[in-house]
């Protein structure tokens, strides 16, 4: 398979995409497991040459890849003459090196690949400083990485014995941009607070969008507030918590905020580093949990945002509004409407034509949000 994507200014590396069909994948149809994956590539706008799918029954400790699937991996990038390697699992410190040093080329994993999209799509000053603190985790993980030199260093004649080493070294800049950027983040924290108090003096409920990567959340924000917010077809398009008031029939009953998108493995450093912005998730009185009813695998995903909720510590009313409709045949929305049956509070919509918005509008008007 051979996708390309936008040209960019930097160097182009010959790029192979690999596609992983793990054992702890069986629960989620893995072609859409794969089609994400190609997703994250497609919203970093990466230009790769191949991509390989690969099922494996076992994941070695070392090199994630069992040794037959290695020989064949090696034999492929020695063939093809590839560089740079992304991976769509998790790795490891070890495996991620390992792997470096057998295939000879860059290794990314799932991780850095989100890392690197969550840096091109943050654009507060808040959201850039909360990767910058993600990024540094995720190096810190990473410091015997491959191209740099850990030999100890040797003191100067006359000195005390010998230098620190390179690593050290490295520990303590990170330690110091951490603690910069911590400090760059409790100052926003602070005004955040301040704005938060007004909110709750005012007695305005918020209302806050949660739901997976794409699912439409901005496009909703869009028409419950008549707002301009960025709408993309890709994945993470925003990462800053947008905030906006709602006005029904002429008068304010409120605030609805769009928050950060979730998407399956979402890294751990990525959630520790959004936690002070998705704490607003907290002082929300209803979340609207948005899910793309076009999706094959809408329910995975609504597992995928409930687990992150339960990890964040968030416990709220939550009213599933299941999305683009307009995608479905008649015949399909009426199964899927017997599927959701268990689902107590839930309303069907498209932003597009706004179907179906009136019935979520009058429930919110309807809402007793101080109950």
């Amino acid at each position: 398979m051979t996708r390309k994507a936008t040209p960019t200014d930097t160097p182009e590396l010959t790029t192979l995409l690999i596609g992983v069909d793990a054992p702890y994948n069986q629960m989620r149809p893995i072609q859409e497991y794969y089609d994400e994956f190609l997703s994250l590539a497609q919203t970093m706008n990466l230009k790769y040459e191949h991509s390989l799918f690969i099922k494996i029954r076992t994941i070695d400790k070392g090199l994630f890849f069992t040794k037959g699937k290695l020989l064949d991996l090696k034999k492929f990038c020695d063939e093809n003459n590839i560089e740079e390697v992304i991976v769509s699992e998790i790795l490891t410190p070890l495996q991620e090196r390992n792997l470096e040093d057998y295939l000879n080329c860059t290794v990314w994993d799932r991780e850095k690949l989100i890392l690197e999209i969550f840096k091109k799509s943050a654009i507060t000053a808040e959201g850039r400083i909360q990767v910058e603190m993600a990024e540094i985790d995720f190096l810190k993980s990473r410091l015997s990485g491959k191209g740099i030199d850990f030999a100890q260093q040797e003191g100067m004649i006359g000195g005390k014995g010998p230098g620190e080493t390179a690593k050290e070294a490295l520990k303590q800049y990170f330690a110091i941009q951490y603690t910069r950027a911590k400090k760059r983040l409790e100052t926003l924290k602070q005004s955040r607070e301040v704005q938060r108090k007004k909110r709750l003096e005012s007695n305005l409920p918020l209302i806050s969008l949660v739901g997976y990567t794409n699912a439409g959340k901005s496009s909703l924000l869009n028409v419950l507030t008549k707002s301009q917010v960025l709408v993309e077809d890709k994945l993470f398009a925003t990462l800053d918590i947008t905030t906006k008031e709602l006005y029904l029939e002429n008068k304010k009953i409120g605030l609805v905020s769009d928050t950060v998108g979730f998407i399956s493995q979402l890294p751990h450093h990525l959630i520790e580093a959004f936690k002070s912005t998705l704490d607003e998730l907290k002082y929300a009185s209803l979340l609207l949990h948005v899910i793309d009813i076009s999706n094959n695998t809408w329910q995975d995903q609504i597992k995928v945002v409930n687990n992150t909720l339960k990890e964040l510590g968030i416990d709220k009313p939550i009213l599933h509004v299941f999305n683009k409709i307009d995608k479905l045949t008649e015949q399909e929305l009426s199964l899927i409407k017997l599927e959701t049956g268990d689902f107590e509070q839930k309303v069907f919509i498209h932003t597009k034509d706004k179907s179906g918005i009136k019935e979520l509008t009058n429930f919110l008007s309807k809402y007793n949000f101080k109950s």
